[in-house]
């Protein structure tokens, strides 16, 4: 099967909604793919060593038309990967989530954290053969504040009061108040550092100065990408060429991975997770992390708007049946918050909400509430099972006599046309690998990814005084009380943690530690991984 008769079939399946289980099998069969025989991890032995030179292809589940070079609207797993491949960032959170010099070699901060002075890695060019130089990075920054602008990291820079350079490559960012985690925001995949161009930063062109350079983009459909030779450092940018394909059907990726035309996967169904593993030549990997599912509710809207309408479908939700049937055991149940178990501030004293129908009915009653009917918005374009998702939890909620109407939307246009827009919908997330960060980006009040429109005075004062307190024990009081707030007061249901899942051919080589904070190493695939 050659790539165009390949992206034929896609079309085809596209149209008539995805290929079943049974097409699923006899395509691997007809692409001559063997899937007997045992698997392990072992059975597809990776070189700990990455070489040069090759080329890779990568189907991911995301992609859309309205896709842009601007770093502020960087989303989903089309965008930024790509974004951390052709870009430098002042920072890096490596694979154990550590912080870690990146265009900027070494900081220092002031006792109260609110001055931080950064020194620029000399000898760093853009693509185009231009220096790096403060400037370039003021204005990149520039670019996600103020009050026009539309960047989805404006909140990660809305406390910079001043930013000006001193010494040559030493650059002093002045805070309105503390952040003790302002460089893990820096390394934000938002907060790209672009070149100056008549004193704004140019993102139009894609010119950056990471591992590789963008060749061609076409949004919602590829990408081509290629390493760029002079890049500051060898430890990265391993492969010569990488293509990018935006396969948002589940069955089209994992068919285009059996027949050979995609090296990589992201976000496999659990459902066909242990057929995938039966094929000795596919490697397939589970890695626990921040992601999330989650269903925000509109609170600007009826009957959303009522916390007593929120909490009662919480409680109406079966976590462990999502987790056992959605996930098939690769997740943990959640509890209405952000934060997952492994992070620094996780607050293990919080009540875990489980299913009580009878709970939820009484919430309602005493609320003087009946009938209560809603609908909800669901697609796989949100995350694979969420269909699935959506039917269990109509299911469970219809025991505490709640009639939840569940809506099927297309895939196509899911993101711009249904979330945030529809009163309850699906929605993932990949965390973030520390609190303010996730807590900042889509919980604080009037910022554009606060995906259930919810505002909380008393959550807000806390985000502030926490990101500025150096106390770890003040912190974690601050941070235990905000999760307590979301997961009772918010207006987003989180039942569950998914681990990320995704799949490498035989022809990629890859470093024995994934990182966590984002699906595929946390999305520097592109740069960390190697042709094997």
């Amino acid at each position: 099967m050659t790539k165009s008769d390949f992206l034929d079939r896609l079309k085809v399946n596209y149209a008539t909604g995805g290929l079943s289980r049974r097409d699923f099998i006899r395509a691997s069969a007809a692409t001559g793919i063997g899937l007997a025989g045992a698997f392990s991890l072992a059975s597809q032995v990776q070189a700990q060593t990455a070489v040069k030179g090759g080329s890779l292809t990568a189907g991911v589940a995301h992609g859309a038309t309205t896709d842009t070079l601007d770093p502020g609207l960087f989303e989903a797993g089309f965008m930024i990967p790509l974004g951390l491949a052709i870009h430098g960032y002042l920072t890096d959170v490596d694979a154990n989530s550590v912080v870690q010099p990146s265009v900027a070699e070494n900081w220092e901060a002031t006792p109260d954290a609110k001055t931080w002075t950064f020194k620029i890695r000399s000898g760093i060019t853009f693509h185009d053969g231009r220096t790096v130089t403060p400037e370039d990075v003021i204005v990149s920054l520039n670019h996600h504040r103020g009050e026009t602008s539309t960047s989805a990291a404006k909140p990660l820079v809305s406390a910079v009061t001043e930013m000006r350079a001193e010494g040559g490559n030493t650059i002093v960012i002045e805070l309105s108040a503390g952040n003790a985690d302002f460089p893990a925001a820096l390394a934000d995949y938002h907060l790209a550092i672009m070149p100056a161009k008549d004193g704004a930063a140019d993102w139009q062109s894609g010119i950056g100065c990471g591992a590789y350079t963008l060749e061609n983009l076409d949004p919602g459909v590829s990408a081509e990408l290629r390493r760029n030779p002079n890049h500051w450092t060898q430890d990265v940018g391993h492969v010569e060429e990488w293509r990018l394909l935006s396969l948002i059907d589940t069955n089209a990726r994992t068919t285009a991975l059996l027949s050979g035309n995609v090296d990589v996967i992201d976000r496999l169904d659990p459902r066909t997770v242990n057929l995938m593993k039966r094929d000795p030549s596919i490697g397939v990997h589970s890695v626990a992390g921040n992601q999330h599912y989650s269903f925000p509710m509109r609170t600007d809207m009826a009957p959303y708007d009522d916390n007593n309408v929120r909490q009662a479908l919480k409680y109406a939700i079966d976590r462990e049946a999502l987790v056992e049937r959605v996930l098939s055991g690769f997740g943990s149940v959640g509890n209405d918050h952000p934060i997952g178990a492994g992070q620094q501030f996780f607050n293990a004293d919080l009540e875990q909400k489980t299913y009580d129908p009878d709970r939820a009915r009484g919430i309602l009653s005493d609320a003087g509430i009946s009938d209560l009917k809603v609908q909800l918005s669901v697609s796989d374009a949100a995350f694979a099972g969420a269909v699935d998702a959506g039917v269990l939890i109509r299911e469970a909620a219809a025991g505490a006599g709640i009639d939840v109407e569940v809506v099927r939307e297309p895939n196509d246009g899911y993101w711009s046309n249904v979330w945030r827009n529809k009163g309850w919908c699906a929605s993932y997330w990949a965390g973030r690998p520390v609190e303010d960060l996730m807590f900042s980006l889509a919980f604080k009040s009037g910022v554009d990814w606060n995906e259930s429109f919810w505002s909380n005075d008393r959550f807000d004062a806390l985000l502030v005084e926490a990101r500025a307190e150096l106390n770890q024990d003040k912190r974690r009081e601050m941070y235990f009380e905000m999760q307590d707030l979301v997961a009772n007061k918010g207006g987003v249901a989180i039942p569950m943690f998914a681990s990320y899942i995704f799949a490498t051919a035989a022809t990629v080589g890859h470093p024995e530690t994934f990182g966590t904070n984002l699906d595929m190493d946390s999305s520097k695939f592109m740069e960390r991984w190697w042709r094997a």
